[in-house]
């Protein structure tokens, strides 16, 4: 994995929780927490990280993985303004993943190894969105869907239909937005 995903999960542990508690998840992690954005790690180091923040913060592994996604978009808009202001609200944004940002991630990040999204109009207006991983992070990007649905001012409803903890080949969300409802 990236480094760039530990530095993500480092600043929003630090906005969230200070720098006390980051230093704190690296010792329970057993980690010694010095990730360089263009570095690659074991993906077995941010597991341990995200169990080491489910002791610390008593939420469940994927409720970590979702709030890291939530507090991570904010910083994301941030630093790559242009992948955000291109878009006027969640659903394109979401569509533009892998065409724009995982193709400019690749650039930015050599070797860096994306997840594969699929997408399907549902009948009824809202967005099937279907998810590959070999690292199994559906609660990662449930939060990183989430927290653009905040940074555009939606709502959206996310329903986890299927899903490869559960042995499925891949995950499918169903995805609606407040601008959906009512199609």
């Amino acid at each position: 994995m990236k480094g760039v995903v530990f530095n993500l999960l480092e600043e929003v542990v630090r906005r969230s929780h200070g720098e006390d508690t980051w230093d704190a998840l690296l010792d329970h992690a057993g980690l010694a927490g010095s990730y360089t954005s263009l570095g690659s790690y074991p993906d077995e180091d941010m597991s341990k990280l995200v169990l080491a923040a489910s002791r610390a913060l008593a939420m469940a592994p994927a409720d970590v993985l979702r709030w890291f996604g939530r507090g991570a978009m904010p910083i994301l808009v941030q630093r790559y303004p242009n992948f955000f202001s291109a878009h006027t609200s969640t659903r394109p944004f979401i569509l533009s993943v892998n065409d724009i940002i995982h193709p400019e991630v690749r650039k930015v990040y050599p070797g860096a190894d994306v997840p594969i999204f699929d997408f399907h109009d549902a009948p009824d207006g809202a967005l099937l969105m279907e998810y590959q991983s070999t690292r199994k992070l559906c609660a990662l990007a449930q939060g990183f869907v989430e927290g653009a649905a905040a940074h555009y001012g939606e709502a959206v409803n996310f329903e986890h239909l299927n899903c490869m903890h559960n042995g499925d080949p891949k995950c499918v969300f169903r995805l609606s937005f407040a601008s959906d409802r009512g199609r």
